[in-house]
């Protein structure tokens, strides 16, 4: 991924910095899991694009937070929480190979058996029935692949795609927009 890549950009639109964090979440602000509304919208907006995208989220709050470097502490927070994300699909993704080599085994092993045994009553008998039993072994042996090949082929990357959105996630730009506080003119309000 170069540098020079354009920047997704999501604006979300808060009323307070509060808004963005799960309620109930007792943990300080940096290691708080983000509302399940705002993560939910953050990562369907982020998987619309390829996985090794650079992101901006820009936050516009009403209020001006109380904390001394809001910016600093919700972009670490954000980081902070799709890195943690990125780490629970890699553990997912070994988890979901480690079941897959597994059941290759055991497929690999239950085929060789039915194969075997398909061979042994085509060479031991004819008739229609004989022939039966041995396609049905040889379909049985290779149903029983369907699993590791279905894991194989289809199921592993869209856990590591996923990874990849949280990883960008984790690495997005994070800035705040705040209002500035309106000063005091020497005006008086129309009456």
């Amino acid at each position: 991924m170069t540098g020079s890549a354009p920047a997704h950009r999501l604006d979300l639109r808060l009323r307070e910095m509060a808004q963005l964090f799960n309620s109930m979440d007792p943990a300080p602000f940096l290691e708080r899991d983000l509302d399940p509304d705002a993560e939910e919208y953050i990562e369907s907006w982020a998987m619309a694009f390829p996985p090794d995208s650079r992101f901006h989220l820009t936050l516009h709050l009403q209020q001006q937070p109380a904390q001394a470097d809001p910016e600093r502490t919700i972009s670490e927070a954000v980081h902070n929480f799709f890195n943690f994300k990125a780490e629970l699909a890699r553990r997912d993704l070994r988890r979901l190979l480690r079941e897959g080599r597994t059941s290759l085994l055991i497929g690999l092993c239950f085929l060789v058996a039915c194969l075997i045994a398909a061979d042994a009553v085509s060479r031991n008998a004819g008739g229609s029935m004989l022939a039966l039993g041995r396609e049905s072994l040889t379909i049985i042996g290779w149903v029983a692949m369907w699993r590791p090949i279905d894991t194989f082929l289809y199921d592993w990357w869209p856990l590591w795609r996923r990874r990849r959105i949280y990883q960008s996630l984790g690495r997005s730009r994070v800035s705040l927009a705040i209002p500035q506080k309106a000063e005091a003119s020497g005006a008086a309000a129309p009456g």
